[in-house]
Parts: C-alpha cells; sequence; structure tokens
C-alpha cells in the first residue's frame, strides 16, 4: 500500500514538471540571434530608402527650381516696352539741320520695361526673335527751308520715314511700323538729311515700341 501511493504521487510530480517546464520554456538563443539580424537589415534598408528618397526629393525640388527660374526669364524677356522723348528736364532745343543723318537719342524715358531701348545711344536691341511695333513722331517750327523728318533704321535699312514740310508755323508727323527683328538686331530713329527736330518740355518729338509676340 505505501508502495503504491508513493508511485502515484512521484508520477503527479513529474507531471506538473513537465506542464511548468512547458509553460515556462524561453526560446533557444539562435532565434533571438536571427530575429535580431532581420531587424537589423530591415534597419539598414529603411534607412537606405530614406535616404534614397531625400536624394530624389532634392533632385526634384532642384529640377523644379530650374524650370521655374527658366519660366521667369521666359517671361521677363517677353515683357518689352519703351516710350521716350527726345529732350529731358524740360530742356527745349532744336536740332539739325545737318548734311549728316545723325542717331536720335530719345533721353526723357517714361517706360523702358526690359531695357532693350539705349537711352545712351538711342537705339533699341531685340532680345527675342519677334514681331515689335514701333512708332515714333517728329516736330519743328517751320521756317520755308527745312523739313522735320526722321527715319526708322532696322540695322543698316531704312523701313518708313515721318516727314512734314511747312512755311510757317509748328509742324509734326508721325509714322508706326511692324517689323520682325532677330535677336540683336537693332532699332533707332535717324534724322534725315537737311531736316530738322524740336522738343521741349512738352515733348513733341517722340520714339516708342513694344514686342507683339515672340516667333
Amino acid at each position: 500500500m505505501k508502495i503504491s501511493v508513493s508511485f502515484t504521487l512521484w508520477l503527479l510530480l513529474g507531471a506538473v514538471s513537465a506542464k511548468e517546464s512547458n509553460d515556462y520554456q524561453l526560446p533557444f538563443p539562435e532565434d533571438i540571434y536571427a530575429a535580431l539580424r532581420e531587424m537589423t537589415a530591415s534597419m539598414f534598408q529603411l534607412k537606405a530608402d530614406m535616404r534614397l528618397l531625400q536624394r530624389e526629393t532634392q533632385e526634384q525640388v532642384a529640377q523644379l527650381k530650374t524650370e521655374v527660374d527658366k519660366l521667369k526669364q521666359q517671361l521677363q524677356v517677353r515683357q518689352i516696352a519703351f516710350s521716350a522723348s527726345l529732350m529731358d528736364g524740360g530742356q527745349e532745343a532744336t536740332i539739325g539741320p545737318y548734311p549728316t543723318t545723325p542717331t536720335l537719342i530719345f533721353k526723357h524715358i517714361i517706360t523702358n520695361i526690359g531695357n532693350a531701348y539705349n537711352p545712351n545711344s538711342g537705339v533699341f536691341t531685340a532680345p527675342v526673335r519677334g514681331a515689335y511695333n514701333f512708332e515714333w513722331t517728329v516736330a519743328a517750327h517751320g521756317d520755308g527751308s527745312h523739313a522735320s523728318a526722321a527715319w526708322l533704321v532696322r540695322n543698316s535699312e531704312h523701313i518708313f520715314i515721318a516727314y512734314e514740310h511747312e512755311t510757317v508755323g509748328f509742324m509734326s508727323s508721325s509714322n508706326g511700323a511692324t517689323v520682325l527683328l532677330e535677336v540683336g538686331d537693332v532699332v533707332f530713329v535717324r534724322l534725315a538729311g537737311n531736316c530738322r527736330v524740336y522738343d521741349n518740355v512738352n515733348h513733341h518729338t517722340t520714339f516708342s515700341g513694344s514686342l507683339l509676340f515672340p516667333m
């Protein structure tokens, strides 16, 4: 009887020990190392992906900035317009007549968007290929001997002339032209030979131009 009870207790203790061993069994070191290696590899891959994404984002931002700068430059080069009169600061003067044909320098600047007109030389230089419109007016006091006249010149080609001849009184004439210009072409107003022009604070003699559209 004593032997039977002892054997039963031994079986019960063995069963409890086996259950506790299964409940509290820890993973093997090999499994932990494998998990750590997998996590480390994932972290390295994540860092590499983040660096790649950051580099691609920076490249996209730089490319976008370049495109914006190009658009700004294109917009600026398409905004071309100027208007000026001959005399500046309320001065009064009659220019001519001369045996030569000098370039008229319009010094009183009203508008010079794009800075294509040079008030020091009187020359407009085309910054972009396109169709441009120009207008000019010349005036003078009639003396019976000399007309008031000036040519619109493209490079060395005389385009149109504004001309008026009166024996007495005040005279003026105007003209206009639309011309195709290549980049670097120049346009200016040239006093006609043996003619004269007059200007004062009222700005009678003027020169204007603008880009209609690029081509």
